[in-house]
């Protein structure tokens, strides 16, 4: 539903867009970093995947990212044309997701990885939730504020991080409580699949703008 707002509200509002994706590219590239570094270090799958995960969001943050700055460039051009490619970006996002998901959740069962829990894991997970939640919260105030699909699709892009955190934690949770290893594969799949229906409404999404930017030209 496209809300009118004034011209103020709506520069502030893309302004707002445009510091959200910012922290979303810097947070995301920092959270990654680390993760990484400590999955490495601890030996950590879970915490090395989290850490990668954290890289395809930056992939969104940064599709969101361009969208703003050529609006801002290109005020007299059609928004529909810079959505729809922020909209495939972040649809591309959810699908690499998906496949590191169901990667993950394979090579668990396949080898038997157990998400034992480290004192690193817990800190960035309760941090990430944290931070994630603050995101998801003001692009979805931005993006129903602007009407704007892609900001909408990338903040559901960064619930779905907050569900692998919680994930990460509550896996970890049940096998110190029940020694069951293999809760954090089956909710991996869960979150793939969500992940993949969250890519492919991006891109339903994105084709139907095309659709009626033509029907428009015609």
């Amino acid at each position: 539903m496209t809300t009118e707002i004034g011209p103020a509200l709506e520069a502030r509002l893309w302004r707002t867009a445009l510091v959200l994706a910012l922290l979303t590219v810097f947070y995301n590239l920092l959270e990654g970093l680390v993760s990484v570094a400590f999955g490495v270090s601890d030996e950590s799958l879970s915490l090395l995947g989290f850490g990668l995960d954290s890289f395809i969001e930056t992939i969104s943050g940064a599709g969101i990212l361009a969208m703003v700055l050529r609006i801002q460039k290109h005020p007299d051009t059609s928004r529909s044309v810079f959505e729809r490619a922020a909209l495939r970006v972040t649809g591309s996002a959810f699908y690499l997701l998906a496949i590191g998901l169901i990667g993950s959740g394979v090579y668990n069962l396949a080898y038997g990885h157990v998400p034992a829990t480290t004192i690193p894991g817990v800190v960035i997970s309760i941090v990430s939730i944290a931070t994630m939640w603050l995101l998801v919260r003001e692009k979805r105030k931005t993006g129903i504020g602007l009407s704007c699909a892609p900001i909408l699709a990338d903040a559901q892009c960064t619930m779905v991080c907050i569900y692998m955190s919680l994930v990460l934690l509550g896996a970890s949770l049940i096998y110190a409580l029940t020694g069951i290893g293999f809760a954090d594969s089956l909710g991996a799949f869960g979150l793939a699949y969500l992940s993949w229906s969250e890519g492919r409404e991006s891109f339903e999404k994105a084709a139907a703008m095309h659709a009626g930017a033509g029907e428009e030209e015609a």
